[in-house]
C-alpha cells in the first residue's frame, strides 16, 4: 500500500511522555514516527497539568515512579536551561492544619530520605507564616521542600516534539489508531489518515493507553479518568503565593494546593473526582465551590482577588499504585501506562527507561552522531525576558514591539514566529499555548478578533 509509512518505532501518543520518548529514540539509530490522534502535541492531559517539577520526595519508596521522578527532575532541569523552558525554583511548603497532619510531617521527611531526597526541613508555625504571610489562621507547622519548582508543561512538550522532528522523526497529527495487527516482523497500525508499519510500538497513549494495550491482546489495567478542577487568579495575586503551598497528602493524591505559575498567576486546586467519561474536562459548580471552600481555609485573602479563568484536566489513574510499564520482546512492544501528573517531571527519565527496555529486549539503539542542536523555544515565562521588553530585538524587527494581547503582552512577532515554527498551531488554543495570547484577564475579549485574524492570515 502506497500510504503505509514504514518506520522502526511508532510512538503512539503525543503528550509530554510520548514527545519525550520520540525525541530520545530519534537520537538513536532508528527511524521514528510520533502518532497522535489530536491536532497538536501536548493537547490532552498534558496541557492541563498542574505544572510542578517534582523532587519525588513523597513518592512511594522503591517504586518505579520514585526512581524515574528523581532522575527526571535532574534531566528536565538541565534540558530546560538548554531549550529555554521556563522554570522557577519557588520551593514548596507542606502545611499542617491539625495535630494529625503535624504528626505526619516527620514521617514524610523520613519518606523523602528513603527516596534519596535529603533537603526537606521541619519548620514551626512562626516560620510558616514568615514564609507565607497570607496563609489563613491555624497552621501548626510545616515541611519545607526547597527544590520543588514550577515549569511550563506546554513548552516542554513542544520542545521535545520539535527536537524529535529536527532529528528526523515523522510527526503524524490527527492519526487516531483504530486497529493493530501484529505480524512476525512488523506491526501494522491502522489510523484514520493512513497506516503505519513499525518493527516496535511504544504505547504512550495516556488516557487511551489501556485501550491500545487491549488492542494488542492484553488486559492488565484500566484507566479511570480522574478530573482535577482548578481556579486561576489574576497576576495581582502573585505576591500572596511566593512558594507552592501543599497539603499533607492523602490517598487521592496531593490534594488542594496554592501555587504560583510561570505565567505570573496563582492557581488553586485541583479537585480529585473519578469519572466514566474520558473526555469530560468541564468544570462543575460543585467542584469550584469545593475549591473556594478549601481556599478560604488555606489563604482567605486569595479569594478577594480576581479570577482569570477556571479549567479542568484529567489524570490517567489506574488500579495500580505505580506506573504500569512493561516490555514484550516477542511482540516488540513497550507499554507506558498509568503515568499520572508526575509524568511531566519523569518524562525524560521514562524516555531513557524505554531505551533500556528495548535494548534489554535485543534492540541495538546506538546514539546517532552529528545530531542538531537543542532548539531554543520562545520564552513565555513571566519572570524571564520577553520580546515586548527587548529593545534590541524590537529595533531589529518592530513586530516584536507590536503588542496584540495587552493582558499577556504577546506580540505580533511572537504570533508570526509560532505560525512559521517547526510545529505550528492549527487553532487558537494551540496559538495560546505557544504565545500566551488570549490567556490574560480579559480571556481574549479585547484581542480575540485580531489574534484569530493573524492565525487565519499566517501572522501577516
Amino acid at each position: 500500500m502506497s500510504d503505509v509509512l514504514e518506520v522502526d518505532v511508532a510512538v503512539v501518543g503525543g503528550g509530554i511522555v510520548g514527545c519525550a520518548v520520540a525525541r530520545e529514540l530519534a537520537g538513536r539509530d532508528v527511524s521514528v514516527a510520533l502518532v497522535e490522534a489530536r491536532g497538536d502535541v501536548g493537547d490532552a492531559t498534558s496541557k492541563a497539568n498542574t505544572a510542578i517539577l517534582h523532587t519525588g520526595f513523597d513518592a512511594v519508596p522503591g517504586s518505579l515512579e520514585s526512581r524515574l521522578v528523581a532522575r527526571g527532575y535532574a534531566l528536565l532541569s538541565a534540558y530546560a536551561e538548554q531549550a529555554g523552558i521556563p522554570v522557577e525554583r519557588t520551593g514548596a511548603l507542606l502545611v499542617a492544619w491539625d495535630d494529625e497532619q503535624l504528626d505526619a510531617l516527620p514521617g514524610l521527611r523520613a519518606k523523602a530520605e528513603k527516596n534519596g531526597y535529603t533537603r526537606t526541613r521541619l519548620v514551626g508555625a512562626d516560620e510558616v507564616y514568615a514564609r507565607v504571610p497570607a496563609l489563613g489562621p491555624g497552621a501548626l507547622g510545616g515541611l519545607e521542600v526547597p527544590d520543588e519548582s514550577i515549569v511550563c508543561s506546554w513548552t516542554a512538550a513542544l520542545a521535545y516534539a520539535t527536537e524529535a522532528v529536527h532529528r528526523g522523526a515523522h510527526l503524524l497529527l490527527r492519526h487516531r489508531v483504530s486497529a493493530i495487527e501484529v505480524g512476525p516482523a512488523r506491526t501494522l497500525l491502522t489510523t484514520d489518515r493512513g497506516a503505519v508499519s513499525a518493527r516496535w510500538v511504544v504505547n504512550a497513549a495516556g488516557m487511551g493507553a489501556d485501550v491500545l494495550d487491549r488492542m494488542l491482546g492484553f488486559d492488565r489495567f484500566t484507566v479511570v479518568p480522574r478530573r482535577g478542577e482548578l481556579i486561576v487568579f489574576d497576576k495581582l495575586a502573585r505576591p500572596l503565593a511566593p512558594t507552592i503551598v501543599l497539603p499533607v497528602p492523602s490517598s487521592l493524591g496531593k490534594g488542594v494546593l496554592v501555587s504560583p505559575t510561570v505565567y505570573g498567576n496563582v492557581m488553586l486546586g485541583p479537585t480529585a473526582e473519578d469519572l466514566d467519561d474520558r473526555s469530560d474536562t468541564s468544570t462543575s459548580e460543585q467542584g469550584l465551590s469545593s475549591l473556594l471552600e478549601k481556599g478560604r481555609r488555606i489563604m482567605p485573602s486569595l479569594l478577594d482577588e480576581e479570577v482569570t479563568t477556571t479549567y479542568a484536566g484529567l489524570r490517567a489513574s489506574t488500579e495500580h499504585s505505580d506506573y504500569v510499564v512493561d516490555v514484550d520482546a516477542g511482540m516488540r512492544y513497550v507499554l507506558l501506562g498509568g503515568i499520572r501528573s508526575t509524568g511531566l517531571t519523569a518524562s525524560m527519565a521514562l524516555a531513557e527507561h524505554v531505551v533500556g527496555l528495548m535494548e534489554s529486549a535485543g534492540e541495538p539503539l546506538a546514539e546517532r552522531p552529528g545530531l542538531p542542536p537543542v532548539p531554543r523555544m520562545p520564552m513565555i515565562g513571566e519572570a524571564f525576558p520577553r520580546p515586548y521588553a527587548d529593545a534590541a530585538r524590537i529595533a531589529a524587527d518592530p513586530e516584536y514591539g507590536r503588542v496584540v494581547c495587552f493582558c499577556e503582552r504577546a506580540t505580533a512577532g511572537e504570533i508570526r514566529d509560532a505560525l512559521y515554527s517547526t510545529i505550528p498551531p492549527t487553532d487558537l488554543d494551540g496559538l495560546r499555548r505557544r504565545t500566551r495570547a488570549l490567556m490574560g484577564r480579559c480571556q481574549g475579549f479585547f484581542c480575540g478578533a485580531e489574534v484569530a485574524r493573524l492565525l487565519e492570515d499566517g501572522g501577516r
